[in-house]
């Protein structure tokens, strides 16, 4: 009887701790056949094409699987965590170095509470949101807002040659501490984050002496922290919703390169405004993105140069319209660079994009779709559709021999399931 009842207790105790978490596994996967055609053209007026066909992931959302969990601990407090990883559903492997599976989309840990969320780990970052969630497109596909693509969704910042350096903390910030306010403010709602990048520095201290000799051997000393600031992120995005408006403005500024002997840090600034509008037979969008990239270099005789601040503003304007289970979808996104090296780019480059889209839902988790977008670059502009191989030569737009980006094209037709 004693033994029966310590039984009954134990499933007692496991049937409460069960009550009180959770844990679920999610994922989408999303694949689909993609057609992309990039031309660039040379002064003489000889047209070169590349172009692709193939069978692709994520072109309506990106495909991932996780796992989320969360323990009630009592006095309103609540713990949590994320785990959710990219996948290339058309060859089933991760987009980690190397093909493997990581967690790279999130991986935080979290305490909630009546002051909101803290969140520790790798999370998408807050300006980054504002570009995603104000596209009709959210960044996928063909489709995906030019300011994204330029900001580097797949490459680098945009112009080759330009300055500017990629960005790794466009999309997700690794070492990061966030904060997001609880839902009871009214409809506002905000966010702030700070990712440390972790690394390491080396200062040669009074090692450094002038001479050649000993400033080579200085350099080679501080080589192993020359990098020591990149991948740092301080941003924050807050915003009003009510009803059929969303109104969000994001902030935020990301370290992407630095010599630490050397003194130079190069910064990129980032601010940008978005809404979306539902008046139920049609939703309208709209994002207006600056970023500006600065070097700041310390003054010493390493240094002949204050500052350069090369930098792209770029916007987008769409819509989505509900025809039955079915939804249209198109955009218009346009970026212009500017104080990008005028000995490269006589003219300030420039690229817009068409998109439009249509997406079929067959149940509320699985749906069809297929979308369209054209791309034209101006004045050395070197963008090209997401996802579409690109052709460059040469640093100067109209030198001899030199090919530069003239247009790009692409499709994806697909079909997408969540479970």
């Amino acid at each position: 009887m004693k033994r029966s009842l310590i039984a009954i207790a134990a499933l007692t105790a496991v049937g409460v701790a069960s009550a009180q978490s959770s844990v679920t596994l999610f994922g989408l996967l999303d694949e689909g056949v993609s057609g992309f055609r990039s031309e660039s053209e040379t002064p003489p007026g000889v047209t070169i094409t590349k172009s692709q066909t193939a069978l692709t992931s994520g072109n309506s959302l990106q495909s991932r699987f996780g796992f989320r969990g969360t323990e009630d601990l009592g006095g309103g407090l609540g713990a949590s965590f994320w785990l959710e990883a990219s996948l290339l559903a058309n060859t089933g492997t991760g987009v980690a170095g190397g093909g493997g599976i990581a967690f790279n989309r999130r991986s935080t840990v979290g305490l909630t509470g009546a002051f909101g969320e803290l969140r520790l780990g790798r999370d998408f970052t807050p300006s980054y949101l504002n570009d995603n969630i104000f596209d009709p497109f959210n960044n996928n596909g063909v489709g995906a807002n030019l300011v994204a693509v330029a900001n580097g969704i797949a490459t680098s910042f945009g112009v080759p040659n330009s300055g500017f350096q990629a960005n790794p903390t466009y999309v997700t910030a690794a070492n990061s501490i966030g904060y997001l306010t609880p839902a009871n403010l009214g409809g506002f709602y905000g966010q702030l984050m700070v990712a440390l990048n972790g690394s390491t520095s080396i200062d040669p201290g009074s090692l450094t002496a002038p001479g050649a000799a000993a400033i080579a051997a200085n350099q080679a000393l501080a080589a192993a922290g020359n990098n020591a600031r990149a991948g740092r992120y301080v941003g924050g995005r807050f915003g009003y919703t009510n009803g059929s408006l969303d109104l969000a403005l994001g902030v935020a500024a990301s370290t992407v390169a630095s010599n630490y002997y050397l003194g130079s840090t190069t910064t990129l600034d980032i601010w940008n405004l978005g809404a979306t509008y539902d008046f139920g037979v049609v939703k309208l969008y709209g994002e207006y993105s600056d970023n500006k990239q600065k070097t700041s270099l310390a003054v010493n005789a390493f240094n002949p140069f204050s500052n350069s601040k090369p930098g792209a503003n770029g916007g987008l304007i769409g819509l989505t319209v509900p025809i039955g289970v079915g939804l249209v979808k198109f955009s218009y996104s346009a970026v212009d660079y500017n104080h990008v090296p005028a000995n490269l780019y006589p003219s300030q480059p420039r690229a817009d994009q068409f998109a439009i889209g249509y997406l079929y839902d067959l149940s509320k988790r699985t749906a069809l779709y297929a979308n369209l977008s054209y791309l034209s670059n101006k004045g050395g502009a070197s963008l090209a559709v997401n996802g579409a191989p690109l052709y460059y030569a040469g640093t100067v737009p109209g030198g001899a021999g030199n090919a530069v980006p003239n247009k790009s094209m692409g499709y994806n037709v697909g079909m997408r399931h969540a479970f």
